[in-house]
């Protein structure tokens, strides 16, 4: 099955920094995490990384789903580096 994303939730880890949403491949619930340097603004609080997010959701999910094609892992989590 292809990585799909139906559920729009993700959510702010404060103390990783980085926001966390979920791809379902099936019934298989895949993790993934952005860090927040890879997000516009570099600077800024929850509702600013949560706001850069929900701005680029479609660029994370398209750079979530080659980086899930690529290796299969329990979690993923995307950086700045995956965005270039």
């Amino acid at each position: 099955m292809a990585l799909a994303f139906p559920n729009r939730s993700r959510s702010y880890d404060d103390v990783r920094r980085r926001v966390r949403f979920v791809g379902h491949d099936g019934m298989i619930e895949v993790p993934f995490f952005v860090e927040t340097d890879a997000l516009i603004p570099a600077a800024g609080g929850e509702a600013d990384f949560l706001a850069a997010f929900d701005a680029a959701r479609a660029t994370i999910h398209d750079v979530a789903r080659e980086i899930y094609g690529s290796a299969r892992r329990t979690m993923y989590v995307l950086t700045a580096a995956d965005f270039r």
